[in-house]
């Protein structure tokens, strides 16, 4: 079954955003052990941009094997 373009970015937007909860609590936890300190809307903000960067390739590398996909059928 083809999977849509619709139905593949609402994949990535969900994994995406789960991904984005574990990636601040990971940075609160880990930065300070590097001796980086940010604070809340610093590590929310990073979180973002990690967050929008990670949507984007999701949904890139999706494309890229429904494109695989049909074309080797």
């Amino acid at each position: 079954m083809k999977q849509s373009r619709l139905m593949s970015l609402v994949e990535a937007v969900a994994n995406v955003a789960v991904g984005y909860g574990v990636a601040v609590v990971t940075q609160i936890l880990i930065f300070p052990i590097f001796g980086l300190h940010a604070t809340l809307a610093q590590n929310l903000k990073l979180g973002l941009i990690f967050t929008l960067v990670s949507l984007g390739r999701s949904y890139a590398l999706r494309r890229v094997f429904e494109a695989i996909r049909v074309w080797t059928n």
